[in-house]
């Protein structure tokens, strides 16, 4: 039977939401820091986490922000970050469950938005950031954190099999100059692009979302056989782990 994009999201990420919240990749980062002093400098009365999967972004904005609302489409994943949020006694996070395309939320509700590692699943990733844009005030700031496609053709192909292959509800790693463009044209001025290399440790990268053996094989597959050049980009290692492309993308909404 077909399903939605977002029932795929739902069933790939609610059996596993226990394992975001403490995948070690999802809770540490140069990134997520500079969330967290970006909340600190913004002091933001309310702060949404979009796409909050096992809740890293909540958590660090928690201290700085008046309330923080962590946003998911996956019900079991909102559960997990609410229960995460009382051991760790964030009183003033709370969980909502939505689709980036449809949000809840009133006009200018929040002063801050941040999305780390979500977008590459949302079914319209220009609507959603046109919601993200929705909801924040007038000179709020926005921070959005993703996978990007490489330049190269080639190099971008590969990346998108072997992620449809680990996740079927992966839907695409956007190029930077596709982020630019969805978000100048949802509204946001952008005032900072930064992009690293992401080391992704092969094993845990799949057995945390369980992907299934045939697709793991298949995976192993395309980066046994593949082109020098992909090899090199990717850093590909005898084992599987490979480097990624990250970006962050720092913006306000006007």
């Amino acid at each position: 039977m077909s399903r939605s994009q977002h029932e795929l999201v739902n069933a790939q990420f609610g059996p596993q939401a226990n394992a975001y919240v403490a995948s070690p990749v999802h809770a540490t980062g140069a990134d997520l820091e500079r969330i967290g002093a970006l909340a600190a400098a913004n002091r933001p009365v309310r702060a949404l986490d979009l796409g909050t999967g096992g809740g890293h972004v909540a958590y660090v904005l928690a201290p700085h922000a008046g309330t923080v609302v962590a946003c998911d489409l996956s019900s079991d994943m909102v559960a997990a970050v609410e229960r995460e949020a009382v051991r760790r006694s964030l009183q003033n996070v709370t969980g909502t469950v939505a689709p980036a395309e449809r949000l809840p939320f009133s006009d200018a509700e929040f002063d801050l938005a941040a999305s780390r590692f979500s977008a590459h699943h949302w079914a319209d990733v220009a609507r959603g950031l046109r919601e993200t844009r929705r909801v924040l005030k007038a000179g709020g700031t926005a921070v959005f954190v993703d996978v990007v496609g490489p330049p190269v053709a080639a190099l971008d192909s590969h990346l998108q099999a072997v992620e449809l292959l680990r996740d079927p509800s992966h839907v695409r790693d956007y190029r930077p100059s596709e982020w630019t463009a969805m978000l100048e044209e949802a509204g946001f001025r952008i005032n900072e692009v930064q992009t690293w290399k992401l080391r992704m440790e092969f094993a845990s990268w799949t057995t945390r979302i369980a992907t299934p053996p045939a697709s793991v094989a298949a995976i192993r597959s395309l980066q046994t056989g593949g082109a020098a050049t992909t090899t090199a980009y990717f850093a590909i290692e005898p084992d599987g782990s490979f480097e990624i492309d990250v970006a962050w993308f720092g913006a306000t909404a006007i």
